[in-house]
């Protein structure tokens, strides 16, 4: 389930696909939640440049990790690439409301309509209209917004849902694997099936 709460935290965070990746094999292996925490922090698993960083990547990691059951793990293990990394967005998707919104409302909807592209722009009114609805983003700064903007193109380029050549930011929204989509309608996440393969 998606949270219910908007929030400006990915700011801070990256697509970390193979970071999130090695807890998910750490996982499969057996390893305890504090045989994980140790490798990741103490043995520095994803090679952080300092310690408080390794500790800030380890605990968005983990809480992203923690958004799968064991279906969902189960599933991860045995997809190809292009799978696990929808599945490491769908992760990101259920603990941020806003990035989820982002995409059914404005990406899906492009694909809907026949826009090949998504500009700056329709980030920028994507906020100018969640601000009219709710205090969280009215709170956002110029700066936030511009820096969420950025990190929610970066994602989906990293997820294969966009292409970049030069500025044009181009949709190129992934064929799902059907034992994927199956999952999703299984525990009534058809919503996150249409936002990512922009259907009606």
């Amino acid at each position: 389930m998606i949270d219910d709460k908007y929030s400006a935290g990915l700011v801070s965070q990256s697509f970390w696909f193979v970071e999130f990746k090695k807890v998910i094999k750490l996982i499969s292996d057996g390893k305890t939640d504090e045989e994980i925490k140790k490798l990741c922090i103490d043995e520095n698993l994803f090679g952080a440049a300092k310690e408080y960083r390794a500790r800030r990547m380890y605990g968005y990691i983990w809480k992203r990790v923690k958004k799968l059951d064991d279906s969902l793990l189960q599933l991860f293990l045995t997809s190809d690439l292009q799978t696990q990394k929808l599945i490491n967005l769908i992760a990101i998707l259920r603990g941020d409301r806003l990035f989820f919104e982002f995409i059914f409302e404005v990406y899906r909807e492009k694909k809907i309509l026949g826009i090949p592209a998504i500009e700056d722009k329709d980030a920028n009114i994507f906020f100018n209209n969640k601000e009219i609805q709710t205090d969280d983003v009215a709170k956002l700064t110029d700066a936030t917004r511009k820096r969420l903007r950025s990190a929610y193109f970066n994602f989906m380029v990293d997820a294969n849902l966009l292409s970049i050549n030069g500025k044009e930011k181009t949709i190129t929204p992934p064929i799902m694997d059907i034992a994927l989509e199956r999952y999703l309608e299984a525990v009534g996440e058809s919503a996150i099936v249409k936002a990512i393969t922009g259907v009606n």
